[in-house]
């Protein structure tokens, strides 16, 4: 029985999207924006050579159609190191929802387009309306909270870390995602008490249609700084119909989660979930890979593409990302079993080059191993779904067309 591997590198985009002029970074529009295009090219000019050198080096994604999906995206004459001979099965994803976000991105992906809008918070200080302020004081136990406006995950740590441990508060805060985000020490506020925090407050936001209440452990001290820990949940609002997992699970067969993918489906229709680094992740990828069952589907996210170099606009840090994970799939694919699909793919875009530090609006790459040779030109996010789906012999497709 055949298995499936869906692999998503978060914020991995290829440019092109129709409809980039509707999305903005501060003032500017998504429009030209190309998060994969753009690294290639700077590291070909000489211009990324922080713990690494000269042209982009992803022979194995090249090979599996990386540099003919761009073009067929965005326009774009692959950059060197994007060339060269394909011997994979590909194409190029266009989102319909009305996000560049990572929940729309993955329902979209895993067969299921947004239906509404989503809730976003103004970009004002405080930002956050006193009713709601009002509501997490009251399940946090505190006379206020800190932060109270847009601002980086780092930076907001630094600047209100101090007076977090002094006053108790925890720091909420937002992006221009559909997100609310509540960071809080580990040990003098209390892993578990923030954990307990989101998970009481979620449904009120979910109500509102926000996307995520994301909890955000730190440790350290003012003297020596502060650091995000590996402890990290999101609290998702539940898609709003089966997805591929569910499908998958309806018929029998294991779904096993690699990353965020649990928090992103609040775990319906999952079995199982590994989370970590990304190199811990992609040793449980490789698990996976070697010991899944007949029949399983195996989704995984590796996020720190998108949060650790995107969102800090590091061009040489998101190239070396993207050339280690050419080498680790490079390991995986000869040891994937006769019938086997691997997709890799991504959720939306985050172009290092681009102005600001938000999401851009891009396609994405639809890069398979396992069904042949061919290119499937533009296709729809919802096509990545019904694809595996139809790999895997099942009843429900959504609303997508499998290329196979």
């Amino acid at each position: 029985m055949s298995r499936a591997f869906l692999v998503v590198l978060d914020s991995a985009g290829i440019g092109g999207a129709p409809d980039a002029d509707a999305f903005f970074n501060g003032d500017t529009p998504d429009t030209g924006a190309n998060t994969i295009g753009h690294i290639a090219e700077v590291c070909a000019a000489g211009r990324a050579e922080d713990g690494r050198s000269g042209p982009l080096q992803v022979p194995v994604l090249a090979s599996l159609g990386l540099g003919a999906a761009l073009e067929a995206a965005s326009g774009m004459t692959p950059p060197p190191g994007l060339d060269g001979p394909v011997t994979g099965a590909w194409a190029a994803a266009t989102e319909v929802s009305k996000g560049k976000d990572t929940p729309s991105g993955h329902w979209e992906l895993a067969g299921v387009p947004v239906p509404w809008d989503w809730h976003y918070f103004p970009k004002a200080d405080p930002c956050f309306d006193d009713d709601l302020v009002a509501e997490v004081c009251r399940l946090a136990g505190t006379d206020g909270i800190l932060g109270n406006r847009h601002a980086s995950g780092t930076l907001i740590i630094e600047e209100e870390g101090a007076r977090h441990i002094e006053t108790g508060w925890p720091i909420c805060y937002t992006s221009v995602d559909s997100v609310f985000q509540i960071a809080a020490h580990e040990e003098t506020f209390g892993l578990g008490r923030l954990l307990k925090l989101c998970a009481d407050l979620a449904p009120r936001l979910h109500a509102m249609k926000v996307g995520r209440v994301i909890a955000r452990p730190f440790v350290g001290t003012p003297e020596d700084g502060f650091a995000r820990t590996k402890n990290r949940k999101d609290y998702a609002i539940a898609p709003p119909a089966p997805t591929l997992c569910d499908w998958a699970h309806a018929a029998g067969r294991p779904v096993h989660a690699v990353g965020k993918i649990g928090d992103i489906f609040s775990m319906r229709g999952i079995d199982d979930v590994v989370k970590g680094s990304d190199a811990d992740l992609m040793e449980a990828l490789g698990a996976l890979v070697d010991g899944a069952e007949d029949g399983a589907l195996v989704f995984a996210n590796f996020v720190e593409f998108d949060s650790v170099h995107g969102h800090r606009r590091d061009v040489s840090g998101y190239a070396r990302a993207l050339e280690w994970v050419d080498a680790e799939l490079g390991l995986l694919i000869p040891r994937l079993r006769p019938g086997d699909l691997l997709v890799v793919t991504a959720d939306h875009g985050n172009d290092p080059t681009w102005t600001g530090t938000d999401h851009t609006r891009e396609r994405v790459p639809v890069l398979m191993q396992g069904v042949g040779q061919g290119a499937h030109g533009l296709i729809a996010f919802a096509d990545v779904a019904a694809t595996v789906a139809a790999h895997l012999g099942l009843d429900e497709t959504g609303p997508g067309r499998s290329v196979l």
